[in-house]
């Protein structure tokens, strides 16, 4: 008898992740510009808790993860 285990990979949240439909944009904005429609579009995402543990765990210091910006993002670590 042979026992198949199947792991989940650790990015595979980003394949259900709702940025991933769409662009980039929202979440890598310019400096000084808005991150409100990354962040709303964080809000209905299933996988916002996957992500902002992946950006907290691998020290992420630009755009939107998890619907944290970098400065939020800094204040949890620090916090």
């Amino acid at each position: 008898m042979q026992i198949h285990t199947t792991a989940e990979p650790e990015l595979d949240w980003q394949k259900q992740a709702l940025c991933a439909q769409t662009g980039s944009e929202f979440f890598f904005p310019e400096p000084g510009s808005s991150v409100r429609e990354a962040k709303y579009i964080c809000q209905l995402c299933e996988m916002r808790t996957a992500c902002l543990e992946y950006a907290l765990a691998n020290d992420e210091r630009f755009g939107v993860w998890g619907g944290l910006s970098e400065k939020e993002r800094l204040g949890l670590r620090r916090g």
